[in-house]
């Protein structure tokens, strides 16, 4: 009996060993490869400027003009130079700039729009002014974050009446270089 269980032993010894082998011992060669993925990348979308000169203006005043940038893009986005574009002008109470008109019985004062590029040497050239605004700066997706830079809108002492813009509400238009 000794003898059987000494060979069972054996046996059951050589079987284990026989499976830890198979299941360790692999063989393989060794290699190097290539290939191809695919990925896209996306573009810019316009950032939506607002500005904000919450001083009341008089021929020959200025007043500080802070912004904030939406970014509806799902990546940073740089803004770059500021600039005024243009000036629309509603004489009125309660009125403002629709893109068209006027609202609320406001009067469009076309004579009180005008914008001195920042090029112009006589500043009696325009109504306003306010210099580029360099900004660079970097913005993540979302509305109404604060851009750095600040400018000065300034409303030229003209050498003629000015009242074409008195109780004038203005919308002004920026853009970016």
């Amino acid at each position: 009996m000794r003898f059987l269980r000494s060979k069972y032993g054996i046996v059951a010894i050589a079987v284990v060993a026989v499976a830890a082998g198979a299941i360790g011992a692999y063989a393989y060669f060794t290699t190097t490869g290539s290939g191809t993925g695919t990925a896209t990348v996306g573009t810019s979308s316009n950032l939506t400027l607002h500005g904000n000169a919450p001083t009341t203006l008089y021929p020959g005043t200025s007043s500080t003009v802070t912004f904030t940038v939406d970014n509806p893009s799902p990546g940073h986005q740089q803004l770059g130079t500021i600039y005024l574009a243009g000036v629309h002008a509603c004489v009125g109470a309660g009125s403002s700039w629709t893109g068209s008109s006027c609202t609320s019985g406001g009067v469009h004062a076309t004579t009180c729009e005008s914008v001195d590029p920042g090029n112009a040497i006589d500043a009696n050239a325009s109504q306003f002014y306010m210099a580029d605004v360099v900004s660079n700066q970097d913005f993540p997706s979302g509305n109404g974050q604060a851009v750095t830079a600040t400018g000065t809108l300034k409303f030229h002492n003209l050498a003629a009446s000015q009242d074409q813009c008195k109780n004038a509400n203005l919308v002004l238009d920026f853009a970016t270089r």
